[in-house]
């Protein structure tokens, strides 16, 4: 959700702010900007819509320059429009692109309106461009106008700022939002995101919650939460594939999917031996707490609350711990009752997403006595906050819509549920190897799962035209048919919902018609005879039946049904091995409908804001 990019060097800066840009689209956007420091005045080059537009304006504009910031900008207060796009400026002498909410800002907005000051945007952004300015005209230094401005905000947020009188340097700010930096020779980065300055840097210094930091080209200055200058170590960031690059792939969606197994082997990788579980693997701690956790409350938004439903069931089952699984914008605003010896979970995959950090954090204050982050960013907020931590190394996911960070997501909530099972003496010997061996086998199931490509590419081809669609599951298989709505209705725009399948009788069964396609999850589990009675009832009223079945699960297709087969696979791993044909099924409808599948409309794919 929204980007920056910020640059400080000797070569012109613009084409490494576009090249920027254009390697943050997949976070989601709907305009995009730049502004140079020019000594006659900062003018912003903007444009709305796709980073392609920004480009042709900037080849109109034909400005160069040695220092910039730019942004795309996800609409949140303000219009999509060329006048709300970022860079923000105040009277041509100090400009701001800035990502996350200023909660406070029509106060502040009225207050700078009672002082004769001409707003030109709708924007939260604007206000802070106008409090740095003001403040800057009461000292010569930029950092100090910056920090100033700072203790007037309320919310999250990272900011990039340059003034027309400091011709030499840029500050930058991160609270609640993260940011980066990037080191070069006489030359210097900032971004929301490594990714973005890959092509010019691999020395990265990741800001902390509260710093500041001042930029020169021959270096940085970085000032913690009290205002205090810190050494905050650079690190170094192997290239590799680029994952900028599709590989071929037509969207970077399908490739993500495709990557699963790779993804998987690599979660698992040092975590787990042939018959043996290494919980030690969530940190020191681990060791000492889990055989203490006597309950569990997980929090997410999303896909990653999904993961944590299908969570809860193995949670409960291996290891006989009680588990209540919320949403994180409905946690954070109520008052939980938190029981004694409670392990609290959050799962993210960029470990910033502010529902479920600003839950992170209540409940470090609110007395729960462990936290686990289960996150694919290594340097994220919730890693750094979190007692305990489980990596899901599901790589960078450029699809808004998350594949791999779920599959490894389900992956790591299995990992811990065989951890916690083994710590409180409920998995023996004998269970744990064999669930060893069932997580060992799955990254070879996945690839069978992906075999099944062609035909759902052809299946496809019976949703395309319809405006309705509704997903049934059973137990751990009721959170992936939610998923599986979840994708479809992202990325096609097709209206998808999911129910737990005996929930059927009490209203969905309203709905049901010969021009409804339903999609069950069918593993032959201990439900399969209560799904398949819950299947009869929507054939009796004309819905046409979509089944993804092992063959134990004893479906028969015939008219109106639709049976297709599922690889053969341990129960435990069923809902990672279903999640795959789901995630196909909807990437083949979106194609067909012309939809953009990697950006869908609306959406965001780091959402750092409530």
């Amino acid at each position: 959700m929204c980007g920056i990019v910020a640059a400080l060097a000797e070569r012109n800066v613009v084409p490494i702010l576009l090249e920027g840009l254009r390697r943050l689209e997949y976070r989601g956007y709907d305009s995009a900007g730049y502004v140079l420091h020019d000594s006659e005045g900062l003018r912003p080059v903007r444009a709305v819509g796709k980073v392609a537009a920004l480009a042709e304006a900037a080849a109109d504009d034909g400005r160069s320059g040695h220092c910039g910031i730019a942004h795309t900008r996800w609409a949140t207060h303000g219009e999509v429009s060329e006048a709300n796009a970022h860079p923000q400026v105040a009277g041509e002498r100090v400009a701001v692109v800035h990502n996350g909410i200023i909660e406070n800002f029509q106060p502040l907005r009225e207050e700078l309106q009672a002082a004769g000051i001409t707003l030109h945007s709708q924007t939260d952004t604007e206000i802070i461009a106008h409090l740095i300015a003001a403040a800057r005209a009461q000292t010569d230094s930029l950092l100090d106008a910056v920090r100033q401005a700072l203790t007037r905000l309320e919310g999250a947020f990272a900011i990039a700022v340059i003034s027309r009188d400091d011709p030499e340097r840029m500050v930058v700010a991160r609270v609640g939002s993260p940011l980066v930096l990037g080191m070069g020779i006489e030359e210097v980065f900032a971004a929301s995101d490594a990714q973005a300055l890959l092509p010019v840097t691999q020395r990265f210094i990741h800001l902390h919650e509260g710093d500041v930091a001042e930029l020169r080209r021959d270096g940085v200055q970085v000032y913690d939460a009290d205002g205090q200058p810190v050494e905050r170590g650079e690190k170094e960031v192997a290239r590799g594939e680029d994952a900028n690059d599709k590989a071929g792939y037509r969207h970077y969606m399908l490739k993500e999917i495709y990557e699963q197994p790779r993804a998987l082997r690599d979660t698992l990788q040092g975590r787990l031996q042939a018959r043996t579980l290494l919980a030690d693997s969530l940190g020191n701690a681990a060791s000492a707490a889990l055989p203490q956790v006597e309950q569990i409350h997980i929090v997410a938004c999303g896909t990653s609350h999904h993961a944590g439903m299908v969570g809860r069931y193995w949670l409960e089952k291996l290891a006989g711990v009680p588990v209540n699984v919320e949403l994180a914008s409905e946690f954070r605003y109520r008052d939980p009752v938190v029981p004694p010896k409670t392990l609290f979970i959050t799962l993210s995959q960029s470990g910033e997403t502010a529902d479920t950090l600003a839950a992170l954090r209540y409940a470090k204050d609110a007395g729960y006595a462990w936290t686990l982050t289960i996150c694919n960013s290594p340097q994220s907020s919730m890693v750094h906050e979190s007692d305990l931590v489980m990596l899901t190394r599901a790589g960078t996911e450029i699809g808004v819509a998350s594949t791999k960070a779920f599959t490894t997501q389900l992956a790591s909530m299995l990992l811990v549920a065989g951890y916690l099972a083994k710590a409180r003496g409920r998995l023996d010997a004998q269970a744990e190897a064999r669930l060893c061996g069932e997580l060992l086998a799955l990254p070879d199931l996945v690839e069978d799962a992906l075999s099944m490509d062609p035909a759902l590419e052809t299946l496809a081809e019976d949703f395309a035209d319809k405006r309705h669609c509704l997903f049934l599951g059973r137990g751990d298989q009721y959170p992936i048919a939610l998923e599986g709505a979840l994708k479809l209705k992202e990325i096609s725009y097709i209206h998808a919902e999911a129910y737990a399948a005996g929930e059927l009788k009490h209203g969905p069964l309203a709905l049901i018609d010969e021009s409804m396609p339903v999609v069950a999850v069918a593993p032959g589990d201990e439900l399969a005879d209560k799904l398949r009675s819950n299947l009869q009832v929507v054939r009796a009223r004309g819905g046409q039946l979509y089944v993804f079945a092992d063959k134990a699960a004893a479906i028969t297709p015939g008219e109106g049904v639709r049976v297709v087969s599922m690889p053969s696979c341990p129960l435990s791993v069923a809902p990672l091995l279903y999640t795959v044909p789901l995630q196909l099924l909807a990437y083949h409808v979106a194609v067909l409908k012309g939809t953009d599948v990697d950006q869908p409309r609306n959406l965001a794919k780091s959402v750092t804001v409530e």
